[in-house]
This record gives structure tokens, C-alpha cells and sequence, in this order.
């Protein structure tokens, strides 16, 4: 296990030895209170959109879900009849211009894994900048009329309507102590005051907070060499496979795959982790299942034996009724932005 994986797992297992950390963890919660003010005051700009703005994020590290929800509320609101569009960091990219209109032909090295795995699935328009604020202007451009702001929960120059946090259920917010003594980006309390805490999965864990339930349901298997798409079964392929995840959590997409059947030998890398096909080599013709976030990243040497699992994200119906409620809210006070202006590169 590598090093940063090691500490990870002790934040959220609250390992007595990170008690050293704790002067390190003040001095973190000083800057990031400091730079809240800074915007809260007008010290540091905020650029407000005319159109409604929802940002999805965490406050811990690893993976939530929160890239699948933002996937089904763009179908969400496309059924609404609104226009979304989505604006990422692109982290784990690096393109020589920005914004940039993420496309099916954008080398995820270029724009980054999850936003190239959320134009493949939710088909309406990603793109990504550094600048979040300027991205969001290209995509009124575009003739968005709602933004959603993937991962976008510290990205405090752009100003929004609804705050949603993704929880993992299984392992909750950790020792509840910020970086570097714990896993937290923000501490507990800015739980209070965002818009809503939706938490991923059904097994809490002591530090799990309340909020609406969501999870991650299987849906198809997608074989990479050939596209198509197959149902969860009769399985397409041997059950005894290699999984791969370069993830957040590589734990529970193991685990996914386990309930559906399969006997795994997992293969777990670092979040956003660029692959060599050697690292896809394991000296047998076992198929190899990954995510779909991997996927992105694999089709440039995908072979006949590579798999991957599509997830949808599925909000229980309370959070469904408070969202309609606040999105007909917001309708009734937003000038949604007129037809596409221009193009993004």
C-alpha cells in the first residue's frame, strides 16, 4: 500500500498517531477559515452567474459519488426541460488552452478523467478550466441555462444557488479531523451550512452524518474493444476476473463487483492514476473489469479481455421532492441565458 493510501485509511480509522498532526491540522483550518472570509467579505472576488449554479462536492478526501450524481442531475434537469452544462476542474488534466469543451475525441490528459467520463454518460455540455467562473461563462455560450459544478465545493470564486455534499456511508467523515490530522477538506461544521448531505450506501459508520440517502446501482457491463453494452446477466464474460480501480474508494467497487457475482483478484491504483498497458497485463486470459472513470483512460489500449461496470446514482425520493421544490424556485427568479453565443474550443 502506498504511502498516501496508508494514511488515508488511518484518518478515517482515527489511528491514535495522528494526534502529532493536530498543530499542522490549526494552521490548515486558520487558511481555509481566512479564505472563506476573504470571499465572504469581497476581499477576493465572486462571480455570480445569471443563470442557476448547484455545486457537488465532498469535504473529505477519496471518492463519494458525487461524480455520478452530478451525471444523473444533468438527466434530471434535461427531463425538466432545462439546458445543463457541467464545469470541472479537470483534475489530473493539463491542456494548453482553456475553457475547454470536453468532446468524445479529448485525450484525458488533457481534460481529466471524470470529465470526460460525465460527457460520455450524460451527453450534454462539460467543460473544464481551472478558472471556474470562466467556464461557466463558456458555457452560457453555449446556451446553458443551469451550471453544475462537479466537485466545486471549495471553488468559492463562483457563486451558487444550491451546495449538495456526497458522504460515503461506509466510512462517514473518518476521525472527523481535518488535513492533515484527518481526512477532512473543510471541517464538520460547513456541513451546516450547505444546501443538502446526501449519504452513498446503506452501512454507516459511527461518523457517518444524517442526510437524504443515495446509491450506486450496477446497471451494464461495457466491453471496451467492441462498445457494446450488455445487461448484468446473464454475465458476457468468466466470473473469475481482475478488477481495476484507480479510485477514491477502490474498496467498494470490489465489493460491487463481489455482489454481483464475481470472484475477484483486485488491482487497486492511485485516484486519477495514468495507466501503462503493462499494468493491464496479469499473465492470464481472465477478463479485466474496471470503472468506468478507468475506462476513459484504457480505450487507447483496450483489448477484447477489458470490462468495465456502469453505475447509475440513484437520490431517494425525499431529496427528489426538496430538489423540485428549490429548482421551481429558482425558475421563478433566474434569467436563463439565451441561445448559443459562440463556439469553445
Amino acid at each position: 500500500m502506498r504511502l498516501g493510501e496508508r494514511w488515508l485509511a488511518a484518518a478515517y480509522r482515527g489511528d491514535a498517531w495522528l494526534r502529532l498532526l493536530r498543530p499542522l491540522e490549526a494552521l490548515y483550518r486558520w487558511a481555509v477559515g481566512r479564505r472563506a472570509r476573504d470571499y465572504a467579505s469581497g476581499h477576493k472576488s465572486v462571480w455570480k452567474a445569471p443563470v442557476p449554479v448547484i455545486v457537488i462536492g465532498n469535504i473529505t478526501l477519496g471518492g463519494t459519488g458525487k461524480s455520478p450524481l452530478t451525471a444523473w442531475l444533468a438527466g434530471w434537469l434535461e427531463m425538466r426541460g432545462w439546458r445543463p452544462g457541467i464545469v470541472s476542474r479537470g483534475y489530473g488534466g493539463r491542456s494548453e488552452h482553456y475553457p475547454l469543451r470536453v468532446t468524445a475525441d479529448t485525450p484525458a490528459g488533457a481534460c481529466g478523467d471524470e470529465p470526460l467520463m460525465l460527457a460520455e454518460q450524460s451527453g450534454v455540455p462539460v467543460v473544464v478550466d481551472p478558472d471556474r467562473p470562466r467556464g461557466a461563462r463558456a458555457l452560457l455560450d453555449a446556451g446553458c441555462d443551469i451550471v453544475l459544478s462537479d466537485d466545486g465545493l471549495q471553488h468559492l470564486a463562483l457563486g451558487r444557488d444550491i451546495e449538495l455534499v456526497v458522504v460515503d456511508a461506509r466510512r462517514g467523515l473518518g476521525n472527523r479531523r481535518c488535513l492533515p490530522a484527518g481526512p477532512l477538506r473543510d471541517p464538520v461544521e460547513r456541513l451546516g451550512r450547505v444546501d443538502a448531505v446526501l449519504i452513498n450506501g446503506e452501512h454507516d459508520s459511527p461518523s457517518t452524518p444524517s442526510g437524504y440517502r443515495m446509491r450506486l446501482t450496477p446497471r451494464r457491463w461495457h466491453h471496451l474493444a467492441s462498445g457494446a453494452r450488455h445487461a448484468l446477466s446473464p454475465l458476457p464474460f468468466e466470473a473469475s476476473v481482475h478488477g481495476v480501480a484507480g479510485i477514491g474508494h477502490p474498496a467498494r467497487f470490489f465489493a460491487s463487483l463481489a455482489a454481483l457475482g464475481l470472484e475477484v483478484e483486485p488491482h487497486a491504483f492511485a485516484d486519477h492514476h495514468h495507466y501503462r498497458a503493462a499494468e493491464l497485463a496479469f499473465g492470464d486470459a481472465r477478463p479485466v473489469v474496471m470503472t468506468a472513470k478507468d475506462a476513459v483512460k484504457c480505450q487507447a489500449m483496450r483489448d477484447p479481455r477489458h470490462w468495465s461496470l456502469e453505475v447509475d446514482a440513484e437520490p431517494d425520493a425525499a431529496f427528489i421532492t426538496w430538489l423540485e421544490a428549490r429548482i421551481d424556485a429558482l425558475a421563478g427568479t433566474s434569467h436563463h441565458c439565451k441561445s448559443a453565443k459562440g463556439q469553445i474550443s
